[in-house]
């Protein structure tokens, strides 16, 4: 499975976003990104699955790549493109029940479990940078991390956690394949803008993979 192109994820967090989702989407969208990822964990489980089929045809319109932080059954019932995985989720299951089309991704923290992920498509490392969106979660990677992390896995490694423009390039020559981004485009007065600056810093940087 190819990872969307270009290769930045957008998480969403309604608690911090200033616009609605479904106009932070539009807008990041329509600015080049291709995918997005709802991530509304703390909403029952009925109501992620509403949510993300009520974002999926803004993703359709774009032809961009819609998944679900949570469950494999959760995203199969939205009939979303695939399924991010919580740290120790069970990648293999989730392809076995959303089938060899999905995009299947895994939390990871350590170099050890990015070398247990090969079921999965990818796997979204993070903190790369301290972070205003989860402050305390966890040490920075930092460059450093994220290089360790990238030569363990065998599939493409996604950095999160206080990514910018000014920042990516260190993270993607640290052998990142891309990165995922959610507050400062959530909190953004003009969510198109900031994602323009990402994706042309982005398209900047060499693809390692």
């Amino acid at each position: 499975m190819n990872l969307p192109d270009p290769p930045l994820l957008l998480i969403t967090d309604r608690k911090q976003a200033r616009l609605p989702l479904a106009d932070i989407l539009g807008a990041a969208f329509a600015a080049g990104c291709r995918w997005a990822s709802v991530r509304e964990k703390d909403l029952p489980v009925a109501d992620q699955i509403a949510l993300a089929q009520s974002l999926l045809p803004i993703a359709r319109r774009f032809g961009a790549r819609l998944t679900l932080h949570g469950d494999a059954a959760a995203a199969h019932g939205a009939d979303v493109d695939g399924v991010h995985l919580a740290a120790g989720g069970d990648a293999a299951a989730a392809r076995s029940m959303l089938g060899p089309e999905a995009l299947i991704g895994l939390s990871i923290h350590t170099p050890a479990e990015a070398a247990s992920a090969s079921s999965a498509d990818y796997v979204v490392a993070g903190p790369a940078y301290e972070t205003a969106s989860k402050p305390g979660y966890g040490p920075a990677l930092n460059a450093s991390g994220i290089s360790a992390i990238a030569k363990r896995s065998s599939v493409p490694v996604i950095a999160v956690g206080g990514i910018a423009a000014s920042n990516l390039s260190e993270i993607i020559k640290a052998g990142a394949a891309g990165i995922a981004v959610m507050g400062g485009i959530m909190r953004a007065a003009d969510p198109g803008a900031d994602m323009r600056e990402l994706l042309g810093a982005l398209r900047a940087q060499p693809r390692p993979r």
